[in-house]
C-alpha cells in the first residue's frame, strides 16, 4: 500500500492500526470491516502513545495467521512468536523503537504533545512512511 492511500484512510477517519491489519485481511480470511473494528482501539499507541498501532495491528495479523488456539500446541505457540520476533527484528533496523511517543518523539495523550504532532504534520508526513513500512515488513513475515 503506498503512502498516499494510507493518507486517503487516515483522511476518512481510520488509524494506522485499522490501516495495516486491514492491508492484508483478505489474505488472512476476515474482512475488511472485521478488520477494522478489531483494530480500532490501538491507534496511536492505544491513545496513550504506548506500543505503535501500526506494530498492534501487524501483530494481530501475525496472531490471525500463526497464533495457536488449542490447548497444549507449542510447536504453534513458538512458530507464532518467532514470527512475531522476526517482525520486530525487522522493524527495529529501520526505527529505534515499537513504541509511539518514542518514535514520534511526542506524546499523542499530551495536548501539548498534539499540537506540535499536528503543528510538524506528523500524521501526514512521518506516520504514512512508518505505515507503509510496516505494511512492507508484514508482507515479509507472512
Amino acid at each position: 500500500m503506498d503512502e498516499q492511500k494510507i493518507l486517503n484512510a487516515f483522511s476518512e477517519g481510520f488509524d494506522c492500526s485499522q490501516v495495516v491489519l486491514s492491508s492484508v485481511s483478505a489474505e488472512l480470511g476476515i474482512d475488511d470491516v472485521t478488520a477494522k473494528k478489531i483494530s480500532a482501539c490501538f491507534g496511536g499507541g492505544m491513545f496513550c502513545g504506548s506500543t505503535c498501532g501500526a506494530i498492534t495491528g501487524a501483530l494481530m495479523a501475525i496472531g490471525l495467521k500463526y497464533g495457536h488456539s488449542m490447548p497444549n500446541t507449542p510447536d504453534i505457540k513458538n512458530e507464532n512468536i518467532a514470527k512475531l520476533m522476526e517482525f520486530k527484528g525487522k522493524f527495529l533496523e529501520k526505527y529505534d523503537s515499537v513504541i509511539c511517543k518514542e518514535i514520534l518523539g511526542y506524546d499523542i495523550s499530551v495536548p501539548e504533545d498534539m499540537e506540535k504532532i499536528m503543528e510538524k504534520q506528523l500524521l501526514t508526513t512521518f506516520c504514512p512512511k512508518l505505515v507503509a513500512d510496516v505494511i512492507s515488513t508484514l508482507k515479509e513475515v507472512i
